[in-house]
C-alpha cells in the first residue's frame, strides 16, 4: 500500500512545483521556458528528484532553479501535508530529446522502407 501512496506524493509535489514556479522572479528561470515533468520522493520523504525540461540554456535553468529551491520547499512544505518537506534535487529530464531521436530513427526506417518497395516494382 505505500507504493501508492509514494505515487500520489510524487504526482503532488511535481504538480505544486509547477504551480508555484509561476510565482518564481528569478530572471534564470523566467528567461528559460521551464516545466516540470515529474518527480520522485525519496521512501523517507527526505529528498526529491524533480525533473524538468526547458527551452533554452538549461545550466542556467538549472543554476536558477537552485537559486529557488528554499522558496520552492517552503511552496511545498505550505500547500501539502507532509510530516517532512523533502530537500529538492533538480535534473533535467531527457525523455523528450530521446523520444524525438527514436521518432527520427523510425521515420528513416519508413523512409528506407518505402524507398526498398519502389526499387522492387
Amino acid at each position: 500500500m505505500a507504493k501508492y501512496r509514494r505515487g500520489r506524493i510524487n504526482d503532488a509535489v511535481a504538480e505544486e512545483l509547477a504551480i508555484a514556479l509561476g510565482e518564481v522572479r528569478e530572471p534564470k528561470v523566467i528567461n528559460n521556458f521551464i516545466s516540470i515533468t515529474r518527480a520522485e520522493v525519496a521512501p523517507d520523504l527526505k529528498y526529491a528528484t524533480v525533473y524538468f525540461s526547458c527551452i533554452g540554456d538549461t545550466k542556467e535553468a538549472g543554476e536558477g532553479l537552485k537559486k529557488c529551491t528554499g522558496m520552492l520547499r517552503h511552496h511545498l512544505a505550505v500547500t501539502l501535508n507532509l510530516r517532512i518537506t523533502p530537500e529538492l534535487r533538480f535534473v533535467k529530464d531527457g525523455s523528450i530529446e530521446h523520444g524525438a531521436k527514436i521518432a527520427k530513427f523510425l521515420e528513416e526506417i519508413k523512409a528506407q522502407e518505402k524507398k526498398g518497395e519502389d526499387s522492387n516494382v
